[in-house]
C-alpha cells in the first residue's frame, strides 16, 4: 500500500475515532488524549520539526548555488513573490464574495461575553529590517525562517562566486541535504500514526455544539478553500505550468494530507519539498528556493479565513462595510501576509490587523475560535499547495530561459 493511501486511511479513521470519543465517550477522550493521542501526535510533529531548519538551510544554499547567475535568482524571486501576492489577493476576494452572498453572520449570536486579547503585530519595517540576522546561529536556534532563508541565500551566492575554491564545502552541503532527505523518508514511515493521533485529538476536542452553531461559517470557508485550490491553483498550473491539474493534485496529495494533520506549513516543509521534487518533477534548485519562502510568506488559506471572518463579524455586529472598507481589507490582508511572516499565531494576528483597519471589534474573533482549529488544518493544506503550484510554474518558466540560452550559444 502506498504511503499516501495509508495516511488518508489514517486521517479517515482519526475523524471517526474523534467523533465517537467526542459524542459517546467524552470522559474517556480526556484520558486517551492526554496519555495516547497528544504524545503520539507531538512525537510525530517533533520528528518533522527536527528536520526543518537543517533542510531549509541545505536546500536554499544548494538552490541558490544551483541557480548560479544572480540575475536568475532575482528573476525567480520576483516571479515567486508576484505569484504569492496575486493569489493571496484572489483568495480573499473569493472569500469575501461568498460571505457577502450567503451571509453567515446573519442570525442570533451571543456577543456579550466575547473576549479576545489581540497580540500586537510587528511593524512592516521591523519585519523587513529583521530579515538580515545579526547572529545566524541564533536565528537557526529560534527557527526564524526569514533570517535562515536570507543567510542561506548569502552562503549559496558566495559558493557560486568562489567556484572550485569551495568545492569541499559544496560537497559537504550536498551530503548534508542527502542525509536530511533520508531522514524525511524515515520519519514519513511514522506519518499514518501521527496523522491519526493529531486528527483524532483535534476532532475529539471540538464540541459538536460549536460546530453546529458555526456550520454556515465553516461551510463558506471550506467552499472558498476548495474553489481557490481547484480554480486558482489548478488553472495556473494548467495554463502557466503546462501540467495536468489532476496529475498535480494527485502527485502532491501526500504532502497535503500531512499538512492537514499537522496544521503547520513549516513542519510540513520537508515532506512538501520531497513530494514536489519526486512526484511533480520540480528541480531541486527551484523547489529549494520557492517552497521554503512560500512556507513563510504565502498564506492564501489564512487570507480566505480572514475574508470570510471579516464579513461574518461585520454581519454579526450589524456593520455595513463600504466598497472602500472592503478594498482596505484586501490590501491589509495581502500586505500583512508578508509583514507578519514567521510570527507565532500569525493567522489571528493578521485577522486582528484586518479588523482594526476597518474599525470592527476585535472581540468578534472569539466567536470563531471554537472551530478555528479544524479550519486551520484545511487552510494549511491549501497554503502548501500554493507553494507547490508556484514551484511548478517557476520551474516551467525556467525551461524557457534554458532554451533561450541554448539558442544564443548555438548562434
Amino acid at each position: 500500500m502506498k504511503l499516501s493511501t495509508k495516511i488518508l486511511i489514517a486521517l479517515a479513521l482519526g475523524v471517526v475515532a474523534g467523533l465517537i470519543l467526542n459524542l459517546a465517550l467524552p470522559d474517556a477522550f480526556a484520558t486517551l488524549d492526554k496519555y495516547v493521542l497528544k504524545p503520539v501526535g507531538t512525537l510525530f510533529l517533533n520528528l518533522i520539526k527536527m528536520l526543518v531548519v537543517p533542510i531549509v538551510f541545505f536546500s536554499i544554499v544548494l538552490g541558490t548555488a544551483g541557480l548560479g547567475d544572480p540575475k536568475k535568482l532575482g528573476r525567480i524571486g520576483a516571479k515567486t513573490i508576484g505569484f504569492f501576492l496575486a493569489t493571496t489577493t484572489i483568495a480573499i476576494i473569493i472569500a469575501m464574495a461568498l460571505a457577502l452572498i450567503f451571509k453567515p453572520g446573519v442570525g442570533d449570536f451571543e456577543t456579550e461575553g466575547a473576549k479576545f486579547e489581540a497580540q500586537e503585530a510587528p511593524a512592516v519595517t521591523d519585519t523587513l529590517l529583521g530579515i538580515i540576522p545579526t547572529n545566524p546561529v541564533q536565528a537557526m536556534a529560534d527557527g526564524n525562517m526569514l533570517q535562515i532563508i536570507a543567510f542561506s541565500v548569502f552562503v549559496g551566492f558566495a559558493l557560486t562566486m568562489l567556484g572550485s575554491k569551495t568545492k569541499g564545502i559544496m560537497d559537504l552541503i550536498e551530503q548534508g541535504n542527502d542525509i536530511m532527505m533520508y531522514l524525511v523518508n524515515l520519519v514519513m514511515k511514522f506519518a499514518p500514526y501521527g496523522a491519526f493521533a493529531l486528527i483524532a485529538s483535534a476532532i475529539g476536542s471540538q464540541g459538536m455544539d460549536a460546530v453546529k452553531a458555526m456550520g454556515l461559517y465553516m461551510t463558506i470557508v471550506i467552499a472558498a478553500l476548495a474553489i481557490h485550490s481547484v480554480v486558482t491553483y489548478g488553472g495556473s498550473v494548467a495554463f502557466l505550468g503546462k501540467m495536468n491539474p489532476v496529475k498535480f493534485f494527485k502527485g502532491f496529495a501526500p504532502a497535503m494530507s500531512v499538512a492537514f494533520s499537522t496544521s503547520s506549513s513549516n513542519a510540513t516543509l520537508p515532506i512538501s519539498m520531497k513530494t514536489a521534487q519526486e512526484n511533480l518533477g520540480v528541480r531541486k534548485s527551484v523547489s529549494g528556493f520557492v517552497q521554503p519562502l512560500g512556507a513563510t510568506i504565502n498564506m492564501d488559506g489564512t487570507a480566505i479565513m480572514q475574508g470570510v471572518a471579516t464579513i461574518f463579524i461585520a454581519q454579526v455586529y450589524d456593520v455595513n462595510l463600504s466598497i472602500g472598507a472592503m478594498l482596505t481589507v484586501i490590501l491589509t490582508a495581502v500586505l500583512a501576509s508578508i509583514g507578519t511572516a514567521g510570527v507565532p499565531g500569525v493567522g489571528l494576528i493578521m485577522l486582528a490587523m484586518v479588523l482594526n483597519s476597518v474599525g470592527l471589534p476585535v472581540e468578534g474573533i472569539a466567536l470563531i475560535l471554537g472551530v478555528d482549529r479544524l479550519l486551520d488544518m484545511l487552510r494549511t493544506a491549501v497554503n502548501i499547495t500554493g507553494d507547490a503550484a508556484c514551484a511548478v510554474i517557476v520551474d516551467k518558466g525556467e525551461d524557457k530561459h534554458v532554451g533561450e540560452r541554448k539558442e544564443e550559444a548555438t548562434a
